[in-house]
């Protein structure tokens, strides 16, 4: 594949992240007025801007890697970039693993839809869903990193030479078809 494509897929992955991750967060605005917000709230406010702001990171970095396979190619720019990226997405997955994915957090969720009242359960079911809408695009986006790094190794690994010069000759006994002359 193309280096230019491989790197216009990451870019268009971590999009479809960006628009997930954007749901989430209207859905979580969404929430019902009547009774306090609670910390399982607080938590999934908190990841989810948290979660954006690393996500568009890691788009805008993504973006300039890909800039940088474009016509003229500068493969220490698209490096530099896709290792921005990749931090930016470690810290997005950290964030997914740790606040939104984590079973201990969508276990609150749920004990919070299941003890409140009115709108509270099935707005806690909107957002569980809307978190598993980020898996994919998610998995996605790591996929796609993969591939622009494999996309770089391969791309260094073809750009190595080895040039061999004949400065001097080493010369031994002359070949006498294996008998020796006395």
């Amino acid at each position: 594949m193309p280096m230019e494509k491989t790197f216009r897929g990451l870019v268009m992955q971590l999009r479809g992240l960006a628009e997930s991750v954007k749901e989430l967060g209207i859905v979580l605005n969404d929430r019902p007025t009547k009774g306090p917000d609670s910390a399982a709230v607080d938590v999934y406010d908190c990841a989810v801007d948290d979660a954006a702001g690393w996500v568009n990171e890691a788009l805008q970095a993504a973006a300039e890697a890909q800039r940088a396979v474009g016509e003229q190619v500068d493969m220490n720019r698209a490096r530099r970039s896709l290792a921005g990226c990749q931090e930016k997405f470690r810290r997005v997955e950290e964030v997914f693993a740790n606040s939104l994915f984590s079973y201990e957090r969508l276990k609150d969720l749920a004990r919070l839809g299941r003890e409140r009242r009115g709108e509270w359960p099935s707005w806690a079911a909107t957002v569980k869903v809307g978190v598993e809408r980020c898996r994919k695009p998610a998995d996605g986006a790591r996929d796609a990193l993969a591939e622009c790094w494999q996309e770089i190794a391969e791309r260094a690994g073809a750009s190595i030479s080895v040039q061999a010069t004949n400065i001097g000759q080493i010369a031994g006994p002359a070949d006498t078809g294996g008998v020796r002359e006395s």
